[in-house]
């Protein structure tokens, strides 16, 4: 498995790459590939708030990685892995429109490379194992390797 060989701390994304998430997510929206449910009852036309990232996960992130071999979304595009200088924490409630755009308007402007959970962590696998010793956890290593932290608000709930 990738994430054996890539360290957490290189589980990254980039800017471009949340842009294009954003694109993608619309689309599958537009089309029905990614739903309503009973837990996230978004509004297929509303583009400020959007699908919130449990729907995303479940059917969008995980498909799609899984597909691609169970790596995260991170290390799907980008195999090598991108060093981590940027740490997103934020509430899986929030819409991913709203989380997106938000993220990107508060980079911070040296950061390059941010880890994100639910885009970093291998969400097909047994995240548990992952944080079972927290201080060992990639979460522990991503925030220790990351020169920035973002806490990313958002309209729903408190995080």
């Amino acid at each position: 498995a990738l994430h054996r060989q890539v360290p957490p701390q290189r589980w990254c994304v980039t800017r471009a790459d949340l842009r294009q998430l954003r694109a993608l997510v619309r689309q599958h929206v537009a089309s029905g590939k990614i739903t309503p449910t009973e837990r996230d009852r978004f509004d297929a036309n509303d583009s400020v708030f959007g699908p919130n990232m449990y729907t995303v996960t479940e059917q969008l992130i995980k498909p799609t990685t899984r597909r691609a071999g169970s790596m995260s979304w991170a290390l799907m595009l980008h195999p090598e892995g991108l060093e981590c200088d940027l740490f997103v924490t934020h509430a899986w409630a929030e819409g991913i429109y709203e989380f997106i755009d938000k993220v990107l308007n508060s980079w911070p402007g040296r950061a390059r490379h941010a880890y994100c959970c639910m885009l970093s962590n291998p969400q097909n696998s047994d995240i548990g194992s992952l944080i079972c010793s927290p201080s060992a956890s990639p979460f522990a290593q991503a925030l220790h390797a990351s020169t920035y932290m973002l806490v990313v608000p958002n309209q729903r709930c408190s995080i």
